[in-house]
């Protein structure tokens, strides 16, 4: 009976159609996030590359040594997923085939730059740190050019 009468009431009063082109239509996106997560890539790059390893027998320092070298590697591999799911926010649900005649690169980018997270979570590259750091200026560029508005490249280290 209550669904018969719910039927009839969509049927007198339909819902009207909408359309958004992601899963939330708020509308709001910005490549900073991706920056700051990249960048907290580079910071803990470099920190894990300078943390300096105990002499042999001092079983506190080797302990302060461990604790401080996971975090940054959980830090890093974090950084990098966090970056990953910005960009690949923005690549799905931002960017549309509108974009690719202004930008025929765009998918390479946004390709190239998530595989640069991966190998950031896998190894400890300054390297392929700064390159992700570049690949996010060049999505950076992109994104707001779409706007139409000239949103200066800075980074905060």
């Amino acid at each position: 009976m209550l669904n018969k009468a719910i039927s009839a009431l969509n049927a007198w009063f339909p819902a009207p159609e909408v359309h958004a082109h992601c899963d939330g239509p708020c509308g709001v996106y910005d490549p900073s996030s991706a920056r700051i997560a990249a960048e907290a890539v580079v910071s803990m790059t470099k920190k894990i590359l300078d943390l300096e390893h105990p002499a042999s027998g001092d079983k506190q320092a080797m302990a302060s040594y461990q604790n401080t070298m996971s975090r940054y590697v959980a830090i890093k591999e974090e950084q990098a997923q966090i970056t990953k799911d910005e960009l690949l926010i923005l690549w799905t649900d931002y960017f549309k085939p509108v974009h690719l005649e202004k930008y025929p690169d765009l998918h390479d980018t946004f390709w190239k730059a998530a595989k640069l997270c991966s190998s950031c979570k896998v190894e400890v590259s300054t390297q392929h740190a700064q390159e992700l750091m570049d690949a996010v200026q060049k999505i950076h560029n992109m994104f707001w050019a779409t706007k139409e508005r000239d949103v200066s490249w800075y980074t905060a280290s």
